[in-house]
């Protein structure tokens, strides 16, 4: 009966919107610097867009491996094992710190191969100061994950959501103060966003440390270890770590090639791609909550192995995401000449932004089920197959289609969407076998 999905509905939301505020939290930074960017004109934004596509795949790498770090919390403190939670936390906490310094050195030393992409050569000199400076945000935003999944594994979710509010205020105010250079304040344009941005990080960081190191109960967690670093737990760290973090990357890096493959048709076809590309990630945000929840229930079902229990929760989920998404669409194809407007006031811009909201009204639905799907896989602890699915959905499938249907001459922007149409669209049914699979096997 349809009743006995929908209400799960509740317990579902309730986990998932903490989450979901905090990862719209990061989406809506970037909201607010396209806005402000958008105001100087489309070389400004087009160049934050390049700029942030190399941040981003940086990104994925470092959240992806930090996802590690809340199941084995969990399971520490369902054990009330706090020296193995001590262990895992400070294990976890050392490899975010280590992976920042990588991805800052990593975004400064691959600055170059954006000379080599085909973009506008004047965008790409705009991009430069900005990447440098948004660079340095990577440290500090690493150790802000692995606070927050530390945090996340004992069920203290509404921490993180509360540094994130406060960041994205702080955000704000310095982006209007340094972008236009309002009050005492130089006018530094691309770099006053990206010094906003670094400072907010800087914030997130603090916040969330003085807040967790105040609570009584989470004493012992802060008490060095006595014992020298283990293999074992980085190992463990690394096995449940490294999938998640490819199949962020294979999802994010097709992102990233949309947006070199746009850079390739000129600024205004770029910035219509960030502007369209921006407005999906925030709704998607939503989905990624959901997602989590999946794993959490799944993982909790399959652990009381109650493998009917597991299916129905996780249809539940399933079907509440894809009504949520069906809604985005409708929102998206109702408001899609309005909607770029409020980035800027270049109509050749906005006629482009608005063709593409219609396609990604379509893959609001493909793309809000992947990625509950793959939740719920993690949950079971299936991570290397979804992981290949993944890539095959990608770039087997979607990049060649984004790659030769997006050239000047053929589809042009519009091309290079259908791709990504594609390619999540194919991975949200191989993904749905998968798990379908799985479950039916289980219940036999």
């Amino acid at each position: 009966m349809l009743t006995d999905y929908t209400k799960e509905f509740f317990k579902n939301y309730k986990l998932a919107y903490p989450i979901m505020l905090g990862q719209l939290g990061h989406i809506l930074v970037g909201f607010v610097d396209n806005i402000m960017i958008g105001q100087l004109g489309a070389a400004p934004l087009a160049a934050v867009s390049l700029g942030n596509s190399l941040v981003m795949f940086a990104l994925f790498l470092g959240i992806g491996f930090s996802f590690a770090i809340t199941p084995l919390i969990a399971e520490a403190d369902g054990e009330e094992d706090y020296i193995k939670g001590r262990q895992v936390f400070q294990h976890g906490l050392l490899m975010c710190g280590v992976l920042g310094i990588l991805l800052l050195l990593i975004l400064v030393f691959s600055k170059p191969v954006l000379y080599y992409l085909d973009q506008p050569e004047h965008v790409v000199e705009l991009a430069m100061p900005y990447l440098n400076i948004i660079a340095m945000s990577m440290f500090p935003m690493m150790l802000f994950q692995g606070f927050k999944q530390f945090a996340d594994g004992l069920s203290l979710t509404k921490y993180a959501m509360y540094a994130t509010i406060g960041a994205n205020l702080l955000n704000v105010l310095l982006n209007y103060l340094l972008i236009y250079g309002i009050w005492f304040f130089p006018r530094l344009e691309l770099e006053g966003a990206a010094i906003g941005t670094l400072v907010s990080r800087v914030f997130l960081l603090v916040f969330l440390f003085v807040i967790l190191f105040k609570k009584p109960k989470l004493k012992p967690y802060f008490v060095l270890m006595k014992k020298s670093l283990q293999k074992i737990i980085f190992k463990r760290l690394f096995n449940l770590g490294f999938p998640t973090a490819l199949q962020m990357i294979f999802e994010g890096g097709i992102f990233t090639a949309t947006v070199l493959l746009a850079g390739t048709l000129g600024a205004q076809a770029q910035a219509a791609n960030q502007i369209a590309l921006n407005l999906a990630s925030m709704t998607f945000m939503i989905a990624v909550g959901l997602g989590v929840t999946a794993t959490i229930r799944v993982g909790n079902q399959k652990g009381k192995k109650d493998f009917e229990s597991l299916r129905r929760i996780a249809f539940s989920i399933f079907m509440q995401v894809f009504i949520i998404m069906a809604g985005f669409a409708l929102g998206f194809i109702v408001l899609k000449d309005f909607l770029p407007t409020l980035y800027i006031d270049d109509i050749y811009v906005v006629t482009i932004a608005s063709q593409l909201l219609i396609i990604a009204a379509i893959f609001q639905l493909s793309d809000g089920l992947q990625v509950t799907i793959l939740g719920a896989l993690r949950g079971m602890q299936d991570v290397k197959i979804p992981t290949l699915i993944c890539f095959i959905a990608y770039w087997i499938i979607g990049f060649p289609i984004s790659y030769f249907t997006g050239k000047a001459d053929v589809l042009g922007n519009i091309g290079i969407w259908l791709g990504l149409l594609a390619g999540l669209t194919a991975s949200a049914i191989m993904l749905f076998f998968r798990f379908n699979y799985l479950t039916k096997k289980m219940l036999h």
